[in-house]
């Protein structure tokens, strides 16, 4: 089940007008989560890249495609910115640890969409969809089909599913400036052939029915909302039809393949209420079966094994996650026995499904932890994870005997560990050691918020670094959604550590670090908790000897900036500088306006100012754009993109122009010799609500923190040459 217990808060991607207002893409992470075939991150003899040897980099796009820059500096604009084999006996596990140990650790590329189905490997190369009988050899592989074809700029492979027999692979398929995606349906024959394509495919399964024919399902997408569901045959009995459609606008549909393929599973939720129903692998044309209608607040998901359902979900008390279980034929909520209960403060970060064991993997008290649970005999081990990981990496797995996964951090590449059910022991892999592993620490400390809630951080900076209060500080934040903040690499964020730059995450309310309660204690009338959550970590940090106001920057992007927007609205003398990324920030309008193509689905996050009077009085005492006045702001970086349909552009033009003319008013009434703060809004081209490793993006907002700052960013640029090509 990979992802299952993120499905509603991933989801969350596709449902979200102003999210990333989302994306750890943990999402997670990040990614599309609605696969179970994740990115990927494998290290091999590349430096980092963003898709498969041969594709452009998104900077060499972003060099050739003109983007407007705006600056308040004079209060004008600015111009526009133009190996040897492998023994074929040893396992996979073993295969792994021996290619690992002469390869270095900070070389390695990210696989945007990778499939092993029966022989075969199916993923994307240059510009083609191949397959290859050996995963390692490179050179020798089949050409299915040319992106090309679709006549799409830059195309790339997001998620590839490859029907039971191998008649058929599907593909989904979408450009960086977009979110729309196309899916090809490529017949597997000597000659292989694209037998269909549909537009505005979201999630899609393959299953066999009775008469051994291949059924694909499939979710369309419109206006950001995915509401239908679709089923298709190909070939002689080619067929087409719709036979689901979700009337409810605040929800939205995706679609899951449990684990052992028994069951498809159609999974309609919002964000605090699913519901789940269950399509018979061996008899997909028969109308779905209800697991339980939806209960308003009571969230679940569904995997299947042995003619058990395996359900996580948070009814009863506390509303937290627990796992239970029920015969597959007696599904509703009555027959649910429980199975497993979490410690309370705990995050379900994932859970998949092995046939004789559940992995389960958590975050506790900010720490990373895996729980084995034998199902034979109920027996549960617990095991801590390095202090140094912050995230988990899933990897696609079909070996009953063994789990593997990646753990990562902001500034250390992902790092294999393997979980062995016969040995009961979890083995990492050997070989090259990162250095940064001796050059930095990371620390994991708390703030008290006004209310006297304990606010997580994580904290990373060198460590042979002396007077850490005069070295600059970068803090991140998001807290809405029930979303974690990303904590995956990021090459950046390692080449600031080397800097000299202390990092600070703070985990406030609003998010999901701390489990589902930490999320509805910082949303809807409890949205200033995440604000007071935010400033105390900044204060303790101060207090702490971490840094001081004016070496103090904040970053965001999109519902992260509605936080940093509100705090530079209430507390600007605690920062210097500020870097936005696609940032929701006038909330009261946006929610208000219902022919944006997700505002319903919003409501249980921010409330419905248009009905609701409470709601709109509180979200006038946060939004970033109504409280704007003339005073002194830190400076502020935004980075938009022109046809977001997540953050309207018109909000944010609307914010920085607000912005300016509160930032002069101040200038006059303070006098001549007054330095005003710099406002840069850069729109980028484009739909994609946030192109998270843009070069151009990255090398803007490092430039323009030194900047400000006054510190020398040669050595910093320099460095980052070795992870990113200019």
């Amino acid at each position: 089940m990979q992802q299952k217990s993120k499905l509603f808060l991933q989801a969350l991607k596709y449902s979200i007008p102003h999210l990333g207002k989302c994306m750890q893409k943990q999402h997670l992470n990040h990614c599309n989560f609605a696969d179970h075939y994740y990115n990927r991150i494998k290290l091999k003899k590349y430096h980092l890249t963003k898709c498969l040897q041969n594709k452009p980099t998104i900077s060499e796009l972003a060099r050739n495609i003109p983007s407007r820059s705006f600056s308040s500096k004079d209060f004008l604009p600015i111009k526009q910115e133009n190996e040897k084999p492998l023994p074929e006996n040893m396992d996979a596990f073993e295969k792994v640890r021996t290619k690992l140990e002469t390869q270095p650790q900070e070389e390695y590329e990210i696989i945007n969409a990778e499939v092993k189905h029966g022989g075969f490997v199916y993923y994307q190369e240059g510009c083609c969809l191949v397959r290859s009988k050996d995963e390692e050899d490179n050179d020798n592989y089949e050409v299915l089909f040319s992106l090309e074809e679709l006549k799409l700029d830059q195309p790339f492979i997001d998620c590839i599913r490859v029907a039971p027999d191998e008649k058929y692979v599907a593909a989904k398929i979408r450009t960086e400036d977009s979110e729309a995606s196309t899916c090809i349906v490529v017949k597997l024959s000597d000659q292989p052939v694209m037998e269909a394509s549909f537009p505005n495919v979201s999630s899609f399964e393959w299953v066999k029915d009775e008469e051994e024919e291949d059924v694909l399902f499939y979710t369309f997408q419109r206006n950001l909302r995915c509401h239908d569901v679709y089923r298709a045959t190909f070939g002689d009995n080619k067929r087409n039809e719709r036979f689901y459609t979700e009337k409810d606008p605040s929800y939205f549909v995706f679609l899951y393949l449990t684990k052992d393929s028994r069951f498809l599973t159609i999974n309609i939720m919002n964000k605090t209420t699913s519901e789940v129903w269950l399509i018979d692998g061996l008899s997909p044309w028969d109308p779905p079966v209800l697991i339980q209608k939806r209960i308003h607040g009571v969230l679940y998901y569904v995997e299947h094994r042995d003619d058990e359902l395996y359900i996580l979900t948070n009814v009863g008390e506390p509303t937290e996650f627990k796992l239970m279980r029920t015969a597959a034929d007696t599904p509703a909520i009555m027959n649910w026995d429980l199975f497993f209960t979490m410690k309370r403060n705990t995050k379900v970060v994932d859970l998949d499904m092995f046939k004789d064991h559940c992995v389960l993997f958590l975050k506790h008290s900010n720490l990373l932890y895996v729980n084995v649970i034998g199902l034979a005999d109920d027996s549960v081990r617990s095991l801590k994870l390095p202090p140094w990981a912050c995230g988990f990496i899933m990897d696609t797995n079909s070996d009953p005997k063994n789990c593997p996964f990646q753990l990562c951090s902001p500034i250390r590449p992902p790092k294999y560990y393997t979980y062995k059910f016969a040995e009961g022991k979890l083995f990492e892999e050997t070989g090259h050691e990162d250095p940064i592993t001796k050059t930095s620490r990371v620390l994991r400390l708390e703030a008290k918020s006004k209310d006297g809630k304990s606010v997580p951080m994580t904290i990373f900076h060198k460590t042979d670094s002396e007077d850490l209060q005069k070295k600059p500080l970068l803090v991140h934040v998001y807290g809405a959604y029930g979303m974690d903040l990303k904590m995956n690499f990021r090459p950046e964020r390692r080449v600031l550590v080397d800097d000299g730059w202390i990092l600070a995450y703070c985990h406030v309310r609003g998010g999901g670090e701390l489990g589902l309660q930490w999320h509805a204690d910082g949303r809807l009338t409890k949205k200033l908790n995440g604000l007071a959550d935010l400033e105390a970590c900044i204060k303790t940090l101060h207090g702490q000897g971490f840094s001081q106001p004016s070496l103090t920057t904040l970053t965001a992007f999109s519902a992260g900036g509605v936080l940093v927007g509100a705090l530079c609205n209430s507390n600007p003398e605690l920062l210097r500088a500020v870097t936005l990324e696609a940032p929701f920030l006038d909330v009261l309008n946006t929610m208000m306006d219902t022919t944006l193509p997700l505002t319903l689905e919003e409501l249980e996050e921010w409330g419905n100012p248009s009905s609701d009077e409470k709601h709109k009085n509180y979200i006038k005492r946060y939004c970033p754009y109504q409280n704007i006045k003339p005073q002194h702001y830190p400076s502020i970086h935004i980075t938009a993109y022109e046809n977001d349909e997540r953050v309207p552009l018109k909000g944010i033009v609307s914010y920085t122009e607000k912005l300016k003319e509160a930032i002069m008013e101040h200038a006059k009434d303070t006098g001549e010799g007054y330095q005003a703060p710099n406002v840069v809004l850069d729109i980028q081209p484009g739909g994609n609500h946030v192109i998270e490793d843009s070069h151009k993006k990255i090398t803007a907002q490092i430039k323009f923190l030194y900047e400000e700052l006054g510190l020398d960013s040669t050595s910093v640029f320099e460095n980052l040459k070795k992870y990113l090509k200019f």
